[in-house]
């Protein structure tokens, strides 16, 4: 008779436990790209709180930004006095689309108010880059993306969770070759944004954190899955009575591909033990990141045929997502090709979002193409 306190590894499916073998790290570079030239001026249109970090990623990567817009002169001077002393400021975007030492505006404004901005800088001439959501309405974004054509310029969306170090890694890793075909992806989140209540700006917005926070991980979805495209979004939103702000809290996303399969978790009230952990399996290898924080990524874990190892990651998501997101639309200008966040691309990131909105609203999965446009 067998000893019911001996643990038999044969059994149950349970794995034998293997030696541990350390292997070098892979060549992966995850840094974020930086021009030839840093004489490309930039106009920073809207001087709200996440200019911030646009003009202090500028001033560390050299940028020159010769002018700041706000429709309050006293929030622009305030920009231009803490991080930019030489730029010139206006209430007015359209006085300086006209500017020939201005090569890119930087559109910071809400959605709605971005559209107008982003038509009359692309038919003067300009590049673009574009705060996220992008668009509300997919249309509208397809007919930025064809005035962009005609006008032979760029338009870029700050997707800048591209650049942050583990999401850069995954990104170049993956498109390396280095885990094989991706079959599935786990993002787990559990973090604090309590900091929002009282702020309308974001308690007004109904899906908080499946569409305003959660599009910055179905764009790294669809950065990550590359061509693949998705079949079908079903998502589910949940809150509960203890939260300090309206929208729900807790949301979850199950995306189809094609053999794949794209799992994601979001608690955005969690006060004790954050965590945030992406894991990429493929069929040859797996890739994990796991932090106490978005912005706190400290390691990304490899495992492969040949053996694992640890690599620690150098920076963070809220420096080098922002000089990414710039250091590619300039690299792109001056290379002559589409940058990688690229509006078009971008549009299938936000199909993905916004089947996931329509999916929590309506309780059923969603064929991916189907929800053209977001509530807001």
């Amino acid at each position: 008779m067998s000893d019911p306190n001996q643990c038999d590894e044969d059994e149950y499916g349970l794995s034998p436990t293997k030696q541990v073998r350390e292997i070098p790290a892979p060549d992966v570079q995850y840094s974020p790209p930086l021009p030839k030239s840093t004489g490309h001026g930039i106009g920073l249109v809207g001087a709200g709180g996440i200019s911030e970090f646009h003009l202090r990623s500028y001033r560390r990567c050299g940028y020159p930004v010769h002018a700041i817009v706000s429709r309050s002169l006293e929030d622009a001077k305030k920009r231009r006095d803490e991080f930019f002393p030489e730029a010139d400021v206006y209430d007015d975007y359209r006085k300086i689309l006209d500017r020939n030492d201005i090569t890119v505006i930087d559109a910071t404004p809400h959605p709605t108010d971005r559209l107008p901005i982003l038509r009359d800088a692309i038919n003067a001439g300009k590049h673009v880059l574009s705060q996220k959501p992008f668009v509300l309405d997919l249309e509208n974004g397809r007919e930025l993306v064809r005035l962009a054509k005609q006008q032979d310029v760029h338009l870029a969306v700050n997707q800048n969770g591209r650049w942050a170090p583990h999401f850069s890694y995954l990104r170049n890793a993956i498109k390396q070759g280095l885990i094989g075909d991706v079959t599935t992806i786990d993002f787990s989140l559990q973090w604090d944004q309590t900091w929002i209540a009282g702020t309308p700006a974001f308690e007004d917005i109904k899906h908080l954190i499946l569409f305003d926070f959660g599009v910055h991980w179905f764009d790294i979805t669809n950065c990550l899955m590359g061509s693949r495209r998705a079949e079908s979004v079903f998502a589910e939103v949940q809150r509960f009575d203890q939260q300090v702000y309206r929208p729900p809290a807790i949301a979850s996303a199950i995306i189809r591909y094609p053999e794949a399969q794209i799992r994601m978790s979001f608690h955005g009230h969690t006060r004790l033990g954050e965590e945030d952990v992406t894991t990429v399996v493929g069929t040859q290898g797996t890739l994990r990141s796991r932090g106490p924080g978005l912005n706190d990524q400290p390691e990304m874990q490899v495992f492969l045929e040949g053996g694992q190892c640890r690599i620690p990651l150098e920076g963070c998501w809220f420096d080098a997502g922002f000089d990414g997101a710039m250091g590619e639309l300039l690299c792109a200008i001056e290379e002559h090709r589409e940058p990688n966040h690229n509006a078009a691309d971008n549009l299938h990131s936000l199909e993905l979002c916004f089947a996931a909105v329509r999916s929590a609203d309506t309780g059923l999965p969603v064929t991916v193409g189907v929800a053209q446009t977001v509530p807001h």
